[in-house]
């Protein structure tokens, strides 16, 4: 789709220029719904920090923009788009049901990696949907 290689260029770039020794090894990308970027790294700690998903929603959210359209996250070291975690799936779904995740398949942050764009309901398929157990 259209804007998808400028998400995973800006996923990509993050991981290259941000991504320092190990508690910052996965940068993210979102799309909002107003076509803006929004980036993130992840943040670890042993005692589990959030993923780069994570904090690229989060800094969405504090810019104001809660509806998001795509999302990608790329590793460091040049190993190119990596799949959500599990908690990262839940959370994309239980948020924006209708985001759509990129995936790719192979080395390189999008540069000769076909990437394919996926509904994160095909992630989690019968997946437990945290709104319906809600008072």
């Amino acid at each position: 789709m259209s804007g998808d290689s400028e998400l995973v260029a800006a996923a990509t770039e993050l991981a290259a220029t941000g991504c320092r020794g190990e508690n910052h090894t996965m940068a993210a990308a979102v799309r909002t719904s107003d076509g803006r970027i929004v980036t993130g790294l992840n943040v670890y700690h042993f005692t589990g920090g959030p993923c780069a998903e994570l904090v690229a929603i989060g800094a969405a959210a504090a810019q104001g923009a809660y509806d998001l359209t795509a999302i990608v996250a790329v590793g460091d070291g040049g190993r190119g788009i990596v799949p959500p975690c599990g908690r990262c799936r839940q959370v994309l779904l239980d948020y924006f049901p209708e985001i759509r995740v990129l995936l790719g398949g192979g080395r390189g942050g999008g540069d000769g990696e076909h990437v394919r764009a996926v509904p994160v309901r095909d992630l989690l398929p019968e997946s437990y949907v945290w709104a319906d157990h809600q008072l």
